[in-house]
């Protein structure tokens, strides 16, 4: 058995005021973390299971490291949750509230929270994966393998990232499982989280140029409407993005407990893929469950990493972070239904001094606003520009000597991009120095931007959060600057908004 550090002790060292440490994105305190896992909510409090090696900065030893939040935005961390324990590490799955005792887990009349994972055999000569169960009566402080682990075993190689949630309907327990390298997930269903029996199969479809993993799926309204739903299938996939990358695709249809059905039929190719995100860093993206008076919302959170380089990326001592949550939603229009997304409201608690800018020409030039005050390394900014006579417009953050990073909209291609060429720190892997781009129309010649600036990431809402890019930087911490800029023909900025954001973390609060 390996012997875990203590995290009290990892925490208390970690002080988050190391260079590139994100000041209001998730991070573990020390050590490497991959795959958010488990989300679930319960008794006020939002928990965050994820990918974790107790024992360094690189991946290995995967366990569940474990935080909780009633907010959404300030975090406790929690001792490992689920170690690896006899040559089986725990990779990644899902958390569920059993309400209804199923399982027969729960005592004193609680409901238990029961961990659903796959278990990752070490042995090179017997390789295989299987799901287990763990429970907990006490919130997720403390953890019970069960004793008749494994609940669901095909002796495959590659069988994993099990989603559970409860089927109302037919009072039982659905699984959504990946089978990875042959694009396809699987369907099972369960009376108790004990014995599942297989439903139904799904894919290939859409994106295929990477192994499929950590699906999600669950139902929404259209437009708010409850009368008018349909099931989100989310499956990641590791390369193959739309940066090249890791990323994630999403499929909507119907489900009826058994069988998922796209709305349209959806062939392989990268033409017929719906992306959660255009930029690098947003992988093995999943949901919480349980969450109450979401009103038509769900909340979803990814892994701010690149498969690419992720073991490279120039932090220390910790490696990785997650996104900011997002509420995402379905909307109708152009003839499609399709996902939006949009920042929790939560984030508003992080803003302290506000800028203000209405009404300002950009010229070909450009506008340095640091002579306005507006400058940092975490800030909040939502912009809306006309583009004019612009090729290209937008705004540069993190401007600094040889360094700056753009936010911009291409006028004749209908694109919004993320250009990281120039942003600093990025010769850990020829990848990383890059554009990205995603489709996005102009609403009535005027693009509206929503732009969350850390440490060391920039995610970015385009529209009315009809296209998200995220992507990790590294520029040095002098490099805060902030600047508009206009190519092609002048442009006008109609409103600019920018919020100097606190730290999430107390040790670093100001």
């Amino acid at each position: 058995m390996l012997s875990l550090p203590d995290p009290g002790a990892a925490q208390q060292a970690a002080i988050y005021t190391e260079r590139y440490r994100p000041r209001y994105h998730f991070t573990p305190a020390v050590h490497w973390m991959n795959d958010p896992n488990g989300m679930v909510y319960l008794d006020g409090e939002y928990h965050l299971f994820y990918q974790h090696n107790p024992f360094g900065i690189t991946w290995g030893h995967m366990s569940w490291g474990h935080a909780v939040s009633r907010d959404l935005v300030h975090w406790e961390h929690l001792p490992v949750a689920l170690p690896e324990a006899d040559g089986i590490m725990v990779f990644s799955g899902s958390a569920v509230v059993d309400w209804h005792n199923t399982s027969g887990f729960g005592q004193d009349g609680r409901p238990p929270l029961v961990a659903i994972y796959t278990g990752h055999h070490t042995d090179p000569d017997h390789p295989r994966q299987d799901q287990r169960l763990a429970f907990s009566t006490d919130n997720g402080r403390t953890w019970i393998s069960y004793r008749g682990n494994p609940v669901l075993d095909r002796a495959l190689r590659d069988f994993r990232d099990p989603k559970v949630f409860w089927y109302a309907p037919e009072a039982k327990w659905v699984m959504v499982l990946a089978l990875p390298m042959e694009h396809r997930v699987q369907f099972y269903g369960s009376p108790d989280l004990k014995t599942w029996t297989h439903l139904s199969d799904f894919g290939p479809a859409g994106a295929v140029g990477g192994i499929w993993e950590c699906p999600d799926l669950f139902e929404l309204p259209v437009d708010g409407d409850p009368q008018r739903t349909r099931w989100v299938l989310v499956v990641n996939l590791n390369p193959g993005g739309p940066a090249g990358g890791s990323a994630g695709q999403y499929f909507i249809g119907h489900f009826d407990g058994t069988t998922f059905v796209p709305d349209d039929p959806v062939p392989v190719g990268d033409a017929h893929a719906r992306w959660l995100d255009y930029g690098a860093d947003y992988y093995a993206a999943v949901s919480w469950s349980d969450v109450p008076g979401l009103d038509g919302e769900r909340l979803m959170i990814g892994w701010m990493n690149d498969w690419r380089y992720a073991n490279d990326i120039p932090t220390t001592p910790w490696r990785s972070a997650q996104s900011l949550p997002r509420r995402v939603m379905l909307r109708a229009g152009d003839g499609a239904v399709r996902l939006v997304q949009r920042p929790v409201a939560a984030l508003s608690v992080l803003r302290r001094r506000q800028h203000h800018v209405a009404d300002l020409p950009i010229p070909e030039d450009g506008v340095d606003l640091s002579s306005l005050g507006i400058a940092g390394t975490t800030l909040e900014l939502i912009a809306e520009i006309e583009v004019g006579r612009a090729e290209v417009v937008g705004l540069k953050v993190r401007v600094g000597a040889d360094e700056e990073t753009w936010i911009g909209y291409d006028a004749a291609a209908a694109r919004l991009f993320v250009d990281r060429t120039h942003a600093g720190e990025a010769g850990f892997h020829p990848a990383f120095a890059a554009r990205h781009t995603a489709p996005l129309a102009a609403a009535d010649g005027r693009v509206r931007l929503h732009v969350f600036v850390d440490a060391s990431s920039v995610e970015v809402f385009g529209g009315a959060g009809e296209v998200t890019l995220t992507d990790q930087i590294f520029p040095d911490p002098a490099s805060d600057g902030v600047a508009l800029f206009a190519e092609g023909g002048p442009a006008r900025l109609v409103r600019l908004d920018v919020w100097e954001l606190a730290s999430a973390w107390p040790s670093t609060a100001r």
